[in-house]
């Protein structure tokens, strides 16, 4: 009879995530268990599978958003929102390419060409998604180039360091993590996503290229399947750094995402119009009452 494989990983010193190939999968606290009697106290050194390695994944998305599931932020979609969720898009999708090579020249020279291939691809794929966000903001009416030069959002900065960080480091594993985070919160989002951003855009304008792209109607699933199968296939330490910077990320990504979503549209407003030095065109402002059509009022 084959064993079923029990994967586990230490994600929080004191919080493990354990899954099993029988579909099960719970978060284990060390101090509630005896040391001498723990299971999961040493790190595990046996084989992967795609089955215990999603779930691995997941959890430590789960546990990185846990910490702010009370006061996480749903605010109706509006299109100050909007463009502000554009600019970031731009900004965790600009350096990606590049930073994904980085890694790859680094597991190239230090022997791992299969880990290399993987980032090499993966760089390919990405190439071009800043482009996405900068037509959208385009088809907004806004000064995109300039907004995107002169405003890097509060929430998304720790965000893209962390990524510039991780595929610099001499062995950077943990960049696949962070990719992973990213593109399975992406692939999260539904059709009728995309339709609720769409209705608030301009009628008969094409606003959510980026959206669209990363979504579950775009490649964002395909990524996702493939990143598990490649991650399943990892040595144990690999597999293990990989979950705990998927944790990571999914810590800053869900407080800096909040952080930006908790803004008011008066807020955002400010932040885009000292972005580009003048009113935003041709979109309603709470601060100074217009509407869309409304002509600006004579010097």
């Amino acid at each position: 009879m084959t064993r079923l494989i029990t994967e586990w990983v230490n994600v929080t010193g004191d919080i493990s995530i354990i899954a099993r190939e029988s579909g099960e999968v719970w978060f284990h606290t060390a101090s509630a268990a005896k040391q001498d009697n723990d299971p999961f106290a040493a790190p595990m050194t046996g084989a992967g599978a795609e089955s215990t390695t999603v779930r691995l994944l997941d959890g430590a998305i789960n546990l990185g958003f846990a910490a702010i599931e009370q006061n996480l932020a749903r605010p109706v979609p509006t299109i100050p929102g909007y463009i502000l969720a554009l600019i970031g898009a731009y900004h965790t999708s600009v350096d990606t390419p590049r930073n994904l090579r980085r890694a790859a020249k680094r597991f190239e020279d230090l022997g791992r060409p299969e880990v290399a291939a993987y980032l090499e691809e993966r760089a390919r794929e990405e190439t071009g998604h800043d482009r996405l966000a900068l037509k959208d903001l385009r088809a907004l009416g806004v000064p995109a180039e300039r907004l995107v030069a002169n405003l890097m959002p509060e929430g998304i900065a720790p965000l893209c360091k962390r990524f510039d960080d991780l595929c610099v480091r001499d062995y950077p594993i943990g960049s696949i993590g962070y990719s992973y985070c990213l593109e399975r919160i992406a692939a999260l989002k539904q059709e009728s996503d995309i339709e609720r951003v769409q209705a608030i855009c301009p009628e008969g304008v094409d606003t959510t290229r980026f959206l669209r792209s990363h979504s579950a109607l775009g490649s964002e699933v395909s990524h996702v399947e493939e990143t598990i199968k490649f991650v399943a296939s990892l040595p144990a330490d690999d597999r293990i750094s990989v979950v705990r910077e998927t944790y990571e990320s999914a810590l800053i990504m869900a407080q800096g995402y909040n952080h930006e979503l908790l803004k008011s549209d008066a807020e955002i407003i400010r932040e885009l119009e000292q972005a580009i030095g003048e009113p935003l065109p041709h979109l309603y402002n709470p601060l100074r009452n217009e509407k869309p059509g409304d002509q600006p009022a004579a010097a």
